[in-house]
């Protein structure tokens, strides 16, 4: 994939840190054959730019007994989109909201403790969305593949 201002090198450490993002400077330089503090510089270079936004601890909910994690696809009047992001937004439950091709339409992502808490979300905060023209949900059986962030 060729991503402009990003040389080869970057590319390396980038995908090495896709990998594991614990890796030190010192296992990155091994692996890409440049010096500690080179690689220092480097990541440095790439959080500044804002290419590298956080480092984080990836949970998987299916993984904890009980939790429950659902898709949303949510499509909205124009005029409320917004009020229904910002609604969104403060959910504690609601991990990612999208704003996807056609007509104010969102894809969103929910975890919750288990089915109970996901139906109480259900009725009482999707379902009473301002300007809702159409909601679908699918709850996710097993997670096949998942791959976090940009792969170059």
């Amino acid at each position: 994939m060729f991503l402009s201002g990003l040389d080869e090198m970057d590319q390396k450490i980038l995908m090495l840190l896709i990998q594991n993002a614990r890796l030190s400077y010192s296992d990155i330089g091994e692996k890409t054959g440049i010096s500690r503090v080179a690689v220092r510089a480097r990541i440095q270079a790439l959080e500044e730019k804002g290419i590298i936004e956080e480092y984080t601890t990836v949970i998987n909910p299916q993984k904890i007994n009980g939790a429950v994690s659902c898709y949303f696809e949510i499509e909205t009047e124009p005029e409320t989109l917004q009020e229904v992001i910002d609604i969104l937004n403060k959910n504690e439950s609601v991990t990612q909201i999208y704003r996807v091709t056609g007509k104010s339409k969102l894809h969103v992502h929910a975890v919750t403790a288990g089915q109970d808490e996901m139906e109480a979300l259900i009725r009482g905060e999707i379902d009473c969305l301002p300007g809702i023209r159409n909601i679908s949900c699918d709850t996710i059986l097993s997670r096949i593949k998942d791959i976090k962030g940009l792969r170059l």
